[in-house]
């Protein structure tokens, strides 16, 4: 994979997905074909890090002993501006419905996408 299309999850602040030259639809977990048309001719792009909250919820029990310190925190369901749906670590009092802007944190020993209202910096 060329290091302009690696994403958060291998250290760079961006958000990757995908688009089929077949079909065109997108999606956020890439593969190797389409698992809607099976054609394999499919595109990694990166995302503007725009969109909308579909979901927000705060975590109170954190799910291990390293990310205890940082209970509470929010997580969203983001309706990207390109079509697709991704999860994100989510500022406080963020509504479903409210648009925002992806950043990247620190989260325990992780980068992370980090959604923050739109127009905030």
């Amino acid at each position: 994979m060329s290091p302009d299309l690696l994403d958060w999850t291998a250290g760079a602040e961006r958000l990757v997905f995908e688009a089929c030259g077949g079909c065109g639809r997108v999606r956020y977990f890439r593969r190797p074909f389409c698992p809607a048309c099976g054609s394999q001719a499919v595109e990694a792009r990166i995302a503007s890090g725009r969109g909308t909250v579909y979901a927000a919820t705060t975590v109170v029990r954190a799910p291990s002993a390293e990310l205890r310190a940082f209970a509470p925190y929010g997580i969203a369901l983001v309706d990207a501006a390109e079509g697709f749906r991704f999860m994100a670590h989510a500022a406080d009092g963020l509504r479903i419905g409210d648009p925002v802007a992806t950043a990247f944190r620190t989260f325990g020993s992780r980068l992370v996408p980090f959604c923050q209202p739109a127009g905030d910096p």
